[in-house]
């Protein structure tokens, strides 16, 4: 099939390649003209055949919105457009809405795989109608890893994007833990080599995953991670799943945990341990730390 590609950054240009390799003709447009197969938008919707796909992968937010809305004015009733960026899936609905209107369909697609995606295949979480998610089927296809698993049309508009910020979410607490433990490990004496300590729980240990697996990478190339600064920062996914928790009365104290350790990450002086020290010297005549 064709398919129109909209943004060929790190992951739109290595799935562009994917899909391509799985015998597809993909058309990308990017603003960056060094990696565009064509010059515009117009451009692209004018070389696909009807009823026409095109993926939009680019940042969240106004850029998506620009994008789908310029689209909305080139293509026809019967095509489709896929918003594979990591989209608030509330934005979905209204995309959907204001596409509907003019006949075109939409589905949404949380999609996961990173920078490892081209050869090892990328996680699908879609969402749509049945008529609409058929139109995409061979490009889901082409993406997905290899096997029965690493796909799903997870329900309604909405549902693939909701899916993969819940996938984030996990993922924020995982690597949380995997970070305490090995802070915990690093701290003490009687433990002398770290690095192979969690090397050694790469076969046969309930943790074990593909997160632990790029933790011994990350070890390899720098044992004590003495080249990085303590920072992380958030995506904006871990927030949303966090609000959606509230707005559904779900306790998530792992994950909001794990967002709120990020956000102290980038305090080099944390204003609230300053209130800390300063009770603890209050009421137990605890020393404080002058700066």
């Amino acid at each position: 099939m064709e398919l129109g590609l909209v943004g060929l950054g790190k992951m739109g240009g290595n799935m562009r390649e994917r899909i391509r390799r799985a015998g597809h003709t993909v058309i990308g447009y990017d603003r960056n003209q060094d990696l565009a197969d064509v010059h515009s938008l117009q451009e692209l919707v004018e070389k696909l055949k009807g009823p026409r796909v095109v993926w939009v992968m680019v940042p969240a937010g106004a850029a998506t919105q620009s994008t789908i809305d310029e689209l909305a004015e080139l293509l026809q009733p019967g095509d489709v457009v896929v918003d594979g960026g990591n989209s608030r899936w509330t934005d979905d609905e209204k995309h959907a809405e204001e596409l509907a209107a003019k006949g075109i369909g939409f589905v949404d697609c949380g999609v996961s795989g990173g920078v490892w995606g081209l050869e090892n295949g990328y996680a699908l979480m879609y969402g749509g109608s049945a008529e609409d998610v058929a139109k995409v089927q061979p490009v889901f296809d082409a993406l997905k890893p290899e096997g029965d698993f690493g796909s799903v049309h997870a329900g309604k508009v909405g549902a693939g994007h909701f899916a993969k910020m819940v996938h984030n979410g996990i993922e924020y607490a995982m690597m949380q833990a995997y970070a305490e433990g090995w802070e915990l490990l690093e701290a003490v004496d009687s433990v002398t080599d770290v690095r192979e300590v969690f090397r050694s729980w790469q076969e046969g240990t309930v943790i074990r995953s593909w997160l632990l697996d790029l933790a011994v990478n990350a070890l390899d190339e720098d044992e004590h991670l003495d080249k990085l600064r303590g920072f992380a920062q958030d995506s904006g996914e871990g927030r949303w799943t966090v609000e959606a928790a509230i707005d559904n009365a779900v306790p998530l104290p792992a994950i909001t945990a794990s967002l709120f350790a990020r956000f102290a990450s980038r305090q080099e002086d944390s204003p609230q341990m300053k209130m800390i020290a300063a009770l603890r010297n209050q009421f137990g005549g605890h020393a404080v730390e002058k700066k």
